[in-house]
């Protein structure tokens, strides 16, 4: 595949070409310029979009597991609120209230999670104790952690990788920062297909006028083979998702699709076939009931998506091997900085990070204070429990920084949840095999995971907000330094939010399901007494991951696709086609670059406006208005309105994408 088939495309020319010290800034964002950046507006705004997503994120992500995406939403506002203020050359502002307001998303998936299985479990187990002090100072420094174990690796995924990565959720956004700035041509098609993808989605989740999936079991011989043979497809019909294919792009698009298609077409049903009639439960006592007699989805939860944990675990050994190079010059840079030798003499200010004194001292600091948290208030005063953890805890975050970094790089996903599953696993393993057992085992076990939950899902985050600033001209010193401000505003709301949902709803009740952390409860209080992990099925998975790794594919794609749901992946697939196919229907090279960047802008728009939109509709939710005739959504029809919709859906993005303006 050549070099320029591997690109992103729907920005500037000089957004995408290698760029050279000094050239690396976006037309609108000239380095010789002294444009504003950080200043009351943009800080005030920025911590303003950290509590308002926070909140809503949270309430959302408790009540169907799912954390929307902030950072496009906020881009929007903040580009709204720039252009109703009448502010001038606010781009940089733009990137800033971006940054500051993106913690919101990443901080409450790492929390909720994990935390709010303490107060699951604390009615099982009354002794447990849980306070605002633990959700937050969890939350908080898992934060920080995450920020600066990524630093040192931004180079290398933003700069030196540039045009291999997709960068799906940053490029839409950057659209969106760009759009609102340039306005004219660039904004008009992204505006429409905002609306167009915005209405759509919120037709879908606030009136239920059809499905917002569409699976095989539509007619009767799909509900047949599903029950016999184990056997299920299904297709996210909406307008994000397709979008997001799109710019995913074909290449890793069908990569993804393989490791899904792999786990729902062979494994699920191989599984059935071969312990049909067995009950599998050495590691889950809970279950009662043989392989056999449950559905595909319940297969894929229960044994097969482990295989995918197991894929994305080595995928991420494998991915730190071959960046031991990176870690090591990281690491020298910041020994040398620490001798007082002065490093980024010369770098140009669009290249200029927090200096690696800073990040060093930094992460020390950080690891002290996670070790007094544990210490004082976790493990009770036993230091041996104390050591323990924390090199867990560091060790885990560190090294799996560069994953979460790379999967949002790769899809726009963090695989955040499982590598926390994980990471519950092996503490709850460790921890039981130094003594620590029962409740309070279990409070240390999550708050661990909760900590490592956190960083990662802020490394893979922050990685998108980079992106966006060197795309853009930002200056990332500036990004990082206001970071650490995001995160304690959103650790200190979500730390809120959590406790005044328990007490409203109660996790355990069902008016809040909190699928994530009930997930969680149900694998750690097995495991702090003594059962079992599917470490067969881990390492299925890790085996697989190496065996692709030998025949050079990209093993975490595929991984993630094992993991991540298959209704997800397969609209990246169809996505992934029409970038194909509108990019490859000319002779003309030109023509087809146009028509791509022209899909790109629309399937940015897509995004925009469906994670827009889902957030109004999540709103409307939390204050009581639900529209949704959940009768209409279990009849099949729904799914053949569905399907009928998509179908049109794709239509207009096929045919606005190649209506381009004559190309010279």
């Amino acid at each position: 595949m050549k070099e320029t088939d591997e690109k992103p495309t729907g920005l500037p020319e000089n957004a995408f070409r290698p760029l050279k010290p000094g050239e690396q800034y976006h037309p609108l964002m000239s380095p010789d310029k002294n444009y504003p950046e950080v200043n009351a507006w943009s800080v005030t705004w920025g911590i303003a979009m950290a509590i308002l997503f926070s909140a809503a994120a949270a309430y959302l992500g408790l009540k169907v597991g799912q954390v929307f995406e902030a950072a496009i939403p906020i881009a929007i506002i903040a580009v709204g609120v720039s252009g109703a203020a009448k502010r001038k050359s606010a781009l940089g502002e733009n990137v800033i209230i971006q940054s500051i307001g993106a913690c919101s998303g990443v901080i409450v998936a790492g929390a909720i999670f994990t935390l709010p299985a303490l107060y699951i479990l604390q009615d099982k187990y009354p002794e447990m104790t849980v306070d605002f002090f633990q959700m937050f100072i969890s939350s908080l420094l898992g934060g920080i952690l995450g920020i600066l174990f990524l630093i040192p690796f931004r180079k290398y995924f933003v700069s030196e990788k540039h045009g291999e990565y997709p960068f799906p959720e940053a490029t839409a956004s950057t659209q969106v920062l760009i759009s609102g700035e340039k306005g004219g041509s660039q904004a008009k098609p992204l505006l429409f297909a905002g609306l167009i993808g915005g209405l759509y989605d919120f037709i879908v989740a606030t009136f239920g006028w059809w499905n917002e999936n569409f699976t095989t079991r539509v007619c009767g011989w799909g509900e047949t083979i599903a029950d016999k043979a184990k056997l299920v497809l299904k297709i996210n019909t909406g307008a994000a998702v397709l979008g997001l294919g799109y710019i995913v792009g074909l290449k890793y698009a069908a990569i993804i699709c393989a490791g899904s298609l792999a786990v729902w077409i062979i494994i699920v049903p191989g599984i059935a076939m071969l312990w049909g009639d067995q009950v599998l439960n050495a590691w889950n006592p809970a279950i009662t009931q043989t392989v056999g007699s449950m559905s595909p989805e319940t297969i894929f939860a229960e044994y097969a998506k482990s295989i995918g944990i197991g894929g994305i675990a080595m995928a991420g050994i494998i991915g730190i091997v071959r960046s031991w190079s990176i870690i090591k010059s990281a690491v020298g840079l910041a020994a040398k900085e620490m001798k007082g030798k002065k490093a980024d003499a010369g770098v140009v200010r669009t290249q200029k990070d927090l200096s690696m004194k800073i990040i060093a001292i930094g992460s020390i600091v950080t690891i002290i204070l996670v070790a007094l948290f544990f210490y004082f208030d976790v493990m009770q005063g036993n230091l041996l429990h104390t050591i323990v953890a924390i090199i867990l805890v560091a060790g885990i975050s560190f090294l799996f920084t560069t994953v979460a970094a790379n999967a949002i790089a790769i899809v726009g996903t963090n695989p955040v949840s499982g590598m926390t599953l994980m990471t519950l696993i092996l503490a709850s393993v460790v921890m039981v095999a130094v003594g620590l057992k029962g409740a309070t085992g279990m409070v240390a076990a999550l708050v661990m995971g909760g900590v490592v939950c956190t960083a990662l899902s802020m490394a893979g985050g922050f990685i998108t907000d980079l992106k966006i600033g060197y795309w853009l001209g930002s200056t990332p010193a500036k990004q990082q330094t206001w970071k650490f401000l995001g995160t304690l505003v959103s650790a200190a709301t979500v730390g809120g939010v959590i406790m005044i949902l328990n007490k409203t709803y109660g996790f355990s009740s069902g008016a809040l399901a909190a699928p994530q952390a009930n997930a969680m409860a149900a694998v750690i209080d097995p495991l702090m007494n003594g059962v079992s992990a599917p470490w067969l099925l881990y390492g299925i998975g890790a085996a697989l991951a190496l065996v692709l790794t030998y025949f050079k594919v990209p093993a975490l794609a595929f991984a993630l696709g094992m993991f991540i749901p298959l209704e997800l992946n397969l609209p990246l697939i169809v996505g992934g086609a029409i970038n194909w196919y509108v990019t490859t229907r000319s002779k003309d090279e030109a023509v087809n670059a146009a028509r791509g960047e022209k899909g790109t802008l629309l399937a940015s728009g897509f995004i925009a406006g469906g994670a827009l939109m889902g957030v109004i509709s999540a709103a409307m939710r939390f204050g009581g208005i639900n529209l949704v005739n959940e009768a209409w959504l279990e009849n099949p029809m729904s799914q053949v309105v569905s399907l009928i919709a998509y179908a049109l859906l794709i239509i207009y993005l096929v045919k606005a994408s190649m209506n381009i303006n004559k190309v010279d």
